[in-house]
């Protein structure tokens, strides 16, 4: 793998050396109300150089880690399926050389891809999931492959008992129904995470951890597809990222930022902020 011209801050090590491998999926096809995720990526590693490479909150510098940053994969628009297939790959490429996939979307459909090479290798992997929407549905107008079914499809692998769900507050009856009798859901907050993450980590469980960021509220973060109110503060999303990198992470991705939707850049800062945390916290 080559280097990417931008990299996100402090990311710029080279890809033998590193233990973290960012990429990015500029894709939202699928998406259902606002478009502009593609755009997420990019403008988080160009804003990026706004913020700091040292973390206060944790006494941590990315200059001390090892990460690379491969930039965004070129991705078919018109096949969902295509689509995935390609972040699949690539996931499984870092996957085979040691290393810990993290992917940029995009829209949430996008973790699919980066899912499917993760539970390749780790077949007993739960999964962490912070968002505002369910992403249960076992179709959206007819379409298996879409951003509001992605957790769908991963139970699909999984099975019951191994999504853990956090900050929902928002899906049809029917999603809510069905995680009832086979997720673990938490409605609006991050109650009931150190409890689950208490459990995962002492089992040194593979954890899959992804971050829809519209879990945050829209006063925080409103650059997004599906702004829903009554989300969480970034202190918060902040306690809660440390306490899920204490786990055995073994894959992650960061999804939904759609930057031009909010013209101030705030979300885009957000975001930046958010990504410097988790990449300092994972563990590895």
């Amino acid at each position: 793998m080559k280097q990417n011209i931008e990299t996100f801050i402090g990311c710029d090590a080279e890809y033998k050396d590193a233990s973290i491998v960012i990429y990015g999926a500029p894709f939202d096809s699928t998406t259902s109300f606002r478009p502009g995720a593609r755009f997420g990526p990019s403008a988080i590693r160009h804003e990026s150089f706004g913020i700091e490479t040292y973390s206060p909150y944790q006494d941590k510098d990315l200059c001390d880690k090892s990460i690379f940053d491969c930039g965004d994969l070129e991705l078919c628009f018109g096949s969902a399926e295509s689509a995935l297939a390609d972040i699949e790959k690539c996931a499984g490429e870092i996957l085979r050389d040691g290393k810990l996939p993290l992917l940029l979307g995009g829209e949430h459909l996008v973790t699919l891809g980066n899912f499917r090479a993760v539970y390749e290798k780790y077949p007993n992997v739960e999964v962490i999931h912070f968002d505002a929407h369910a992403d249960l549905r076992d179709d959206y107008l007819g379409a298996r492959l879409s951003h509001a079914c992605v957790i769908r499809r991963i139970h699909d692998m999984v099975g019951d008992g191994k999504i853990h769900q956090f900050c929902i507050r928002s899906g049809d009856r029917t999603e809510f129904q069905f995680a009832e009798e086979h997720t673990n859901l938490h409605k609006f907050d991050f109650d009931g995470l150190r409890e689950v993450m208490s459990k995962l980590t002492a089992d040194r469980t593979p954890v899959y951890f992804t971050i829809d960021l519209d879990c945050l509220d829209p006063s925080v973060f409103c650059g997004t597809g599906t702004p829903e109110a009554g989300g969480v503060t970034f202190p918060q999303l902040l306690e809660a990222v440390l306490t899920v990198c204490k786990a055995n992470v073994v894959g992650a991705d960061m999804n939904e930022l759609a930057p031009m939707l909010d013209a101030s850049g705030a979300s885009t800062a957000v975001a930046c902020k958010v990504l410097r945390e988790v990449l300092l916290s994972i563990r590895n």
